[in-house]
């Protein structure tokens, strides 16, 4: 029987409650992610390395049932100890150059972040191959209560052989979260005055130490197959518009300018020219000095210590250079740090207040 048929007043049995409270607190934090380095210079710890580098799909596009067979049949026999030899000639007592200085730009952003009054975010460090990994570093985010996480790359030029394999790696990483982060992610800053300007203050001071600059200006970045390009990877755009760019800032004429990729694996063609050939031939020509750097490693490691500075040094000189000049990466330095800042601000909007 209803209530207007018995005369009663209806009397509500829900309790009322307080209008509901966000009591929330936001906490942001920056993933610093980097490539990777093997633990040590040795060929168990190679191995380990390798096989999760190599085993990446975005890194080799081969089909896992060919490739697979030939990644740990023969390559991860093979090439660990030679690797190792490599590694070994650029290790440092604190450890792995590209471990290092990935550590103290995260240290060092840390500290520019809150001289910007931006104290309440936490800074960290990642590598997409190694340790400290992804996973490990978003899961001790996580324990310290970070619900935003804004993962900045230190590869300025996009490619989805490395920024896409960052997104792929903590995709994974949340598919088995119960509660996931927010996220954001830099995919590329090629273009970005403030790393531009680290790059010419670099240069510019190199010059300085050296007395002017040599006959050549020789920028490596690191090479891809160029079927990637093919198919609609942006990475040689962009390289070329970073050394455009620079070019520009420095003042200097096509002629004194030279682009090359390197680090070619396997027998697919990748980017040219291929550095080191390139090199040789220079030589060759009769350019006796040249300065070389390596705009897309934002700090020094063995692709820049031996592969370049040792190895492209040697092939350099032996072909009938008379002075090679490597500018080291940007590392620790305070435009550079600067600029890490700079971009990490502007994506940060929104999700901080001084």
């Amino acid at each position: 029987m209803s209530c207007d048929n018995c005369g009663m007043q209806s009397t509500s049995v829900v309790s009322p409650t307080a209008p509901a409270t966000n009591t929330k607190t936001e906490r942001c934090a920056v993933v610093l992610t980097n490539l990777g380095t093997p633990d040590a210079p040795t060929a168990p710890a190679l191995r380990r390395y390798l096989a999760q580098f190599l085993g990446d799909p975005r890194v080799v596009e081969i089909p896992r049932l060919a490739w697979l067979p030939i990644l740990y049949g023969i390559i991860l026999r093979t090439r660990p100890a030679k690797s190792a030899a490599k590694y070994a000639t650029v290790w440092t007592p604190e450890g792995s150059p590209l471990a290092v200085w990935t550590a103290k730009q995260a240290v060092l952003l840390r500290g520019w972040l809150g001289e910007a009054g931006l104290k309440s975010v936490a800074v960290t460090h990642a590598m997409r191959y190694g340790n400290p990994s992804i996973p490990s570093q978003l899961k001790a985010l996580q324990e310290q209560g970070v619900n935003r996480v804004l993962m900045l790359p230190l590869y300025p030029q996009y490619s989805s052989t490395t920024t896409a394999s960052v997104v792929d790696e903590v995709f994974t990483w949340l598919g088995k979260q119960r509660r996931v982060p927010e996220m954001r992610f830099v995919n590329s800053y090629h273009d970005h005055p403030a790393y531009i300007g680290a790059l010419a203050k670099s240069v510019r001071e190199h010059w300085a130490r050296e007395g002017g600059p040599a006959e050549k200006l020789v920028m490596s970045f690191h090479g891809i197959p160029a079927r990637n390009v093919a198919l609609g990877d942006p990475y040689a755009d962009e390289c070329q518009t970073t050394a455009r760019l620079l070019v520009a800032q420095l003042g200097l004429r096509p002629e004194q300018v030279q682009v090359t990729f390197q680090s070619r694996f396997g027998k697919a063609k990748w980017l040219e020219p291929y550095t080191e050939p390139t090199l040789v031939q220079m030589a060759k020509n009769g350019v006796r000095r040249i300065d070389v750097m390596c705009p897309g490693f934002t700090s020094d490691c063995l692709e820049t210590l031996e592969e370049i500075n040792q190895e492209a040094r040697e092939a350099f000189l032996h072909a009938g250079g008379a002075e090679f000049r490597y500018i080291p990466c940007l590392n620790d330095s305070n435009t550079w740090i600067t600029a890490l800042s700079t971009i990490a601000q502007e994506h940060l909007g929104g999700w901080t207040s001084r």
